[in-house]
């Protein structure tokens, strides 16, 4: 069983829905047993940080998503949901994420000729070998929609980079941490492979 987290973000329903038509057994929750016991926890999301990370605590996910991640089961953020997992956010100053990867989030700088927020199709640059990636060529591209960036603090983590005004880390690994600041679920066929990826891990 595959948990998706609960916290009244935006965007949980569309992940819920991939899942579902990749044939997993999915259940929104923020119920602490039921999370443990998953094999795979997914926390999405769209929307602000400090916000976010409001709720989180409000329902008593900080303390459950340190849990999972300390019994190694599988865990994919997605969008804000990777933003969450690093210690914080320009968006919110002196609110702190939930600090399980080093790093931070920044505003993406302004460019001529680029909007913010981007929303749109970049292409990805893969590194170091990530799990989510297997069989998909370099430069595959991808769905954002964000105006803030991870700037992660170990670049051995990033498993690939898209550039839209300054190079941002776009997706991360690290035992059993997954995280991607695109969202799969609305990336084609490159997405639904991403995603199959998570599945089979």
């Amino acid at each position: 069983m595959i948990a998706i987290l609960d916290y009244d973000a935006g965007n949980i329903k569309s992940v819920e829905k991939a899942m579902l038509l990749l044939g997993q057994d999915v259940t929104v929750t923020r119920k602490r047993e039921t999370i443990l016991k998953a094999d795979k926890v997914i926390l999405p999301g769209v929307g602000a940080f400090g916000d976010a990370m409001g709720k989180i605590r409000q329902y008593g996910l900080y303390e459950v998503i340190h849990e999972v991640v300390e019994q190694g089961t599988p865990f994919l953020g997605i969008c804000l949901g990777l933003q969450l997992l690093f210690e914080r956010s320009e968006e919110s100053p002196g609110e702190e994420g939930l600090g399980i990867l080093k790093g931070e989030i920044l505003r993406i700088p302004d460019t001529p000729g680029l909007k913010i927020p981007h929303m749109g199709w970049n292409s990805l640059e893969f590194r170091n070998n990530g799990r989510l990636f297997a069989g998909l060529p370099q430069e595959s591209y991808v769905y954002f929609v964000h105006s803030y960036y991870l700037k992660a603090a170990d670049e051995g983590i990033v498993t690939a980079v898209t550039e839209y005004g300054t190079q941002i880390h776009a997706s991360v690994e690290q035992d059993n941490i997954f995280a991607c600041q695109f969202h799969p679920e609305k990336s084609s066929d490159v997405g639904i492979r991403i995603l199959q990826n998570f599945i089979s891990i």
